[in-house]
């Protein structure tokens, strides 16, 4: 059974009130719980963790390592500019992809930079929810060694 952990940075535990426009109206809870669900069903094991510290997500990025098969990062602002959580990122064996659940890249130019994308397996931006949705299904087919887990 594959093991992921889901990372959710600085203000995403703030999904459902802060910019609903942007975000849309679930929450940080509505996400976990749809991403548990999702993951079991290709019998994964899900496991999340958000905070808004930096620190705090560097050490779970580095914990992971020999614990989970892969993580999902959305690492918040700290896209832009935490060389720290780039650093730990690239000092783990454990494959990370990045999401954004708006499109980064259609938004003020300062979010147009991710410097974690250079050393991450892949990266998600503009789907929503569903973006987290495709992450968990490359890791899995990661693990799987290239194999479409998806079909059911």
């Amino acid at each position: 059974m594959a093991r992921l952990l889901v990372i959710n940075g600085p203000n995403l535990n703030r999904l459902g009130k802060r910019e609903p426009h942007i975000y849309g109206s679930d929450t940080l809870s509505d996400l976990e719980q749809q991403l548990i669900s999702f993951a079991s069903q290709y019998e994964a094991e899900l496991s999340c963790f958000q905070s808004n510290f930096e620190g705090e997500i560097i050490e779970q990025i580095h914990a992971a390592e020999g614990t989970y098969d892969g993580i999902i990062l959305n690492a918040g602002a700290f896209t832009h500019y935490s060389y720290a959580i780039r650093d730990a990122i690239a000092s783990v064996n454990v494959p990370v992809i990045e999401v954004h659940i708006s499109n980064v890249h259609a938004r003020e130019p300062f979010r147009h930079e991710s410097v974690i994308a250079p050393v991450v397996s892949g990266q998600i931006v503009g789907l929503g929810f569903a973006g987290y949705r495709l992450a968990i299904l490359a890791l899995l087919e990661q693990a799987e060694g290239g194999e479409r887990v998806w079909k059911k």
